[in-house]
């Protein structure tokens, strides 16, 4: 969403969705980055977390990271995403097959109940059929309608 009255301070929403993975192939930590990186700025729009309880959550403790030290890290040193990986490497060590399949899977085969999923699907104006039933599905499809409103809001 754009701030009104000034262009240079557009919200943005986070640049990767929740089942991109980076060359550690870990779901949801490129998301995470991106989220912390706009919020930082001052850029993420209202309505998302730099870093939730929720897949944000599951990310960190399933790499045995502490929040604080990630949210330090990325606010004071704006790493790339690759620098951010290199970190966390050195915070917990080697990623396991194990610990990333723990993670990936937690987090993209989670349903949100039926209530949650038509909330959304009411939300985003699609009908009660739609194709999408993960959570990764809708919110993928709700990052794009967000997208679109940043493109499509008229300036103020």
């Amino acid at each position: 969403m754009r701030e009104m009255g000034d262009a240079s301070m557009h919200k943005i929403p986070p640049i990767a969705s929740i089942d991109t993975k980076g060359p550690l192939g870990v779901v949801q930590l490129p998301r995470l980055w991106s989220k912390v990186l706009l919020d930082a700025k001052g850029l993420l729009p209202e309505g998302y977390y730099p870093c939730g309880n929720g897949f944000d959550r599951i990310a960190l403790e399933g790499l045995g990271l502490d929040r604080e030290a990630v949210l330090a890290y990325l606010t004071a040193k704006t790493p790339t995403y690759p620098q951010f990986e290199a970190w966390v490497v050195t915070q917990v060590g080697e990623v396991t097959e194990e610990a990333k399949a723990k993670i990936n899977n937690a987090i993209l085969g989670h349903v949100p109940t039926p209530e949650r999923r038509a909330q959304i699907l009411e939300r985003l104006g699609l009908p009660q059929d739609h194709s999408a039933r993960t959570m990764v599905e809708l919110n993928t499809l709700d990052d794009w309608a967000e997208f679109h409103r940043y493109l499509t809001q008229p300036e103020g």
